[in-house]
């Protein structure tokens, strides 16, 4: 899995039918040493109930399809957990 923020929302009225009723989300990656947000990032399909400016945990590939909310649907990235706490060597970078 991959720490990251999630920074926007995406919306598709024209999607393919396996993607109606999914919500997507731009999210962009954490460095883990520091909790700064990283260049680049992803569309994930929400199975959590994420929102803008949450931290969570996401997968890619293959694993972003083990969700019962994504299972044999055309996803790439899928949010799998909101996080609640990040800390890296006694120090917290993040908090809810």
């Amino acid at each position: 899995m991959i720490i990251g923020k999630v920074v926007g929302t995406v919306v598709a009225s024209r999607k393919e039918e396996e993607l109606v009723g999914l919500k997507f989300l731009a999210v962009a990656p954490i460095d883990l040493a520091t909790g700064e947000v990283k260049p680049g990032g992803v569309v994930a399909a929400d199975a959590v109930g994420a929102g803008v400016g949450e931290v969570v945990l996401y997968a890619s590939g293959s694993s972003a399809r083990q969700t019962t909310v994504t299972q044999n649907r055309p996803v790439d990235a899928t949010i799998m957990a909101i996080v609640d706490t990040f800390e890296v060597g006694g120090e917290v970078l993040y908090q809810k």
